[in-house]
């Protein structure tokens, strides 16, 4: 047995009889008093212990493990095999995070073990992200579960390990045993729900939300979930920049360091132009910023999801969670708008100010939770504006 193997907390059988005592008839995202409860119960488990830290309202950190592999390519397991038999196929080579940790070279496919093991009965299913200071550096990062046919998806009853798919795309970074770059969230379903994969409030019932607590500042615009549309010019925004594109020859960014990094070091500032216009270059990284200042109801959580393509070749927003909380108060104002985070794909793509880029669509809570979003010493992008992840001097 490897000393990885045998650092794995114990698994025990899932409990549905325990799930319908502990939660009741309480169907939907769980909040933050919830996973604790899972935790308690040993359906989430981890080697050391979870720390309080990693609870956000609506969602747990994950934390990285002890080594890594390097790989040739990207993959999943598929419904035969483990991650770690396809890992034992794949590696170039392994290597430690422990104490200084190593670095993740940008353009290579990294898979690492997490601390995080998962002992879900079948009600429970898991739904994975990017955190949203990872999409913010352009670190690709998916969830793998052993014999499973999707990435960032864990299915009721799984018993078993949980590991990351890392390639960072414009920084190279420097990671280490315990560094977060994705985090989970988890909902309950009824008997109905088992089979359901769409969980978005329809139109109506946003429109219906929105009329008791506003869900954006302005006018309510919905179409498949509430439409969001990109601000490129400086009376929206506040000042003389519009958004930041991606430098290509920089320093190695360490994950772990909060307020360290000059923005310059890292970004191009993109000023405002007459004609409120950019043009997204093939390959490049972009963060810019949303017009609509958003609110999330403590009842709710929101996922930006990309617009159609045919709407236009580029992708937006790696990392789409919202926290119930997040840009709310109870008067409505002021919101905080979406940071967007823009990749261009096969050719130049010419945006407009106020043009549609992206849809927030909301899910129900299980119930709203003991700790909103805004209210904890993590929650870095509360209030933001056009903003750069959290590792980065402000001014």
């Amino acid at each position: 047995m490897t000393a990885h193997a045998s650092a794995r907390p114990q698994l025990f059988s899932p409990d549905e009889a325990a799930a319908d005592r502990d939660f009741g008839s309480r169907f939907g995202l769980l909040p933050q008093q919830r996973l604790k409860i899972m935790v308690s119960r040993s359906m989430i488990l981890a080697a050391p212990e979870i720390q309080e830290s990693q609870f956000q309202p609506a969602s747990l950190d994950l934390r990285l493990g002890a080594k890594g592999f390097r790989i040739r390519a990207s993959f999943l397991p598929g419904k035969d095999k483990t991650v770690q038999e396809k890992i034992d196929e794949l590696k170039s080579h392994e290597f430690s995070l422990e104490d200084e940790g190593a670095i993740l070279e940008k353009g290579y496919v990294y898979v690492v073990p997490l601390l995080e093991y998962l002992a879900l009965p079948e009600s429970i299913v898991g739904v994975a992200n990017p955190k949203s200071s990872t999409g913010r550096l352009d670190i690709f990062t998916r969830l793998i579960t052993d014999k499973s046919e999707v990435f960032d998806r864990v299915e009721g009853n799984y018993q078993g390990p949980l590991y990351a798919e890392i390639s960072p795309r414009s920084f190279s970074v420097r990671v280490r045993k315990g560094s977060r770059l994705n985090q989970i969230r988890f909902r309950r379903l009824n008997s109905q729900q088992f089979h359901k994969s769409d969980f978005a409030l329809k139109d109506k019932e946003l429109r219906e939300v929105h009329s008791q607590k506003a869900l954006v500042d302005g006018e309510l615009n919905v179409r498949g979930g509430l439409i969001v549309r990109v601000a490129l010019n400086e009376e929206t925004l506040g000042h003389n920049c519009v958004g930041y594109r991606a430098q290509k020859h920089t320093d190695v960014l360490d994950v772990d360091k909060v307020n360290y990094y000059n923005v310059r070091d890292f970004w191009e500032p993109l000023p405002p132009r007459t004609d409120k216009k950019l043009i997204l270059d093939p390959g490049e990284f972009y963060i810019l910023a949303s017009s609509e200042r958003i609110h999330i109801p403590p009842d709710l959580a929101a996922e930006m999801v990309a617009i159609d393509p045919s709407m236009g070749e580029f992708r937006v927003h790696y990392a789409g969670f919202f926290d119930p909380g997040f840009g709310f108060s109870a008067t409505g104002l002021p919101g905080s708008r979406a940071v967007l985070e823009v990749r261009s794909h096969e050719v130049p793509f010419f945006l407009e100010d106020g043009q549609v880029i992206g849809r927030l669509v909301y899910e129900k809570m299980a119930e709203e939770p003991d700790v909103l979003y805004g209210q904890t010493a993590s929650s870095n992008y509360q209030g933001q504006n056009l903003k750069l992840s959290k590792h980065f001097r402000a001014g």
